[in-house]
């Protein structure tokens, strides 16, 4: 990479709210995660609430989030990095700089959002460019129940998807499981329509309601809705995943 480029994207700056360094869940192999403060959304679910607000985290350079990361190479190389959040494609300056230093370095990099952001913009659609792997949460399969779960409809991760698909760009699907509003026949087979003809999507991720986010939220001092929502069971995970194999979808559990 030139040195008058290289220069100008470790001086890139971003807000960081924590790291993990040995990350097994968030894109194939062992991976450096970055949580990036900041999220547009409002998941009743969500399991890091303290990266919701903007402010909080700590200001970082993409150069010294590439250092960092790089100090585990030896463990991270058939894996990489995955910026998520919060909302990591509200930074993706940041995102794209320290992305394409990592890659510079023989480092991919996943991107793992919410698609809550327009891929029209310029600076957000450079960041999905430059990932090898973009791990799009795609909350429910309509607007009503979407918004009721986060206070967003579905169009701007269905617009992700798309652009994933015209830039053949592989995509990860995650989708939450939760009783009352997604944990449904019918959501779990709008899914299976939304996502039939999509050859960049290689994998769905069934993700099960957990209880583990609840002690965040009241650190947090915010309102958690589901103290009373029970945890998706191993049964309810295994009928939904029969649901979506049965259309074809490659599901993964």
């Amino acid at each position: 990479m030139d040195q008058i480029l290289a220069e100008k994207l470790r001086n890139v700056s971003g807000s960081v709210n924590k790291t993990e360094s040995f990350g097994a869940v968030d894109g194939p192999g062992i991976r450096y995660v970055f949580f990036l403060q900041c999220c547009a959304l409002r998941c009743l679910y969500c399991h890091n609430p303290e990266t919701i607000p903007r402010a909080g985290g700590t200001v970082w350079t993409a150069g010294q989030a590439a250092a960092e990361a790089l100090r585990y190479k030896a463990f991270i190389r058939n894996g990489g990095v995955t910026f998520s959040g919060g909302e990591p494609l509200l930074q993706p300056e940041f995102v794209y700089a320290a992305t394409m230093l990592l890659k510079d370095e023989g480092i991919g990099s996943a991107i793992d959002t919410s698609g809550s952001q327009n891929p029209d913009d310029p600076a957000v659609r450079r960041a999905i460019d430059a990932a090898d792997l973009i791990l799009l949460d795609l909350k429910a399969s309509d607007d009503g129940i979407a918004t009721a779960l986060t206070g967003r409809g579905i169009a701007t991760a269905l617009a992700t998807l798309g652009y994933c698909e015209s830039s053949h760009k592989p995509v990860w699907i995650r989708h939450v499981l939760l009783s009352g509003y997604t944990l449904d026949d019918g959501q779990l087979n709008g899914i299976a329509d939304i996502l039939a003809g999509f050859g960049c999507v290689q994998r769905v991720e069934l993700l099960p309601f957990h209880k583990l986010g609840e002690p965040k939220w009241e650190q947090s001092r915010l309102k958690y809705r589901l103290l009373d929502t029970p945890a998706t069971t191993a049964e309810q995970l295994r009928h939904a995943a029969a649901i979506l194999l049965e259309r074809g979808l490659p599901v993964r559990q």
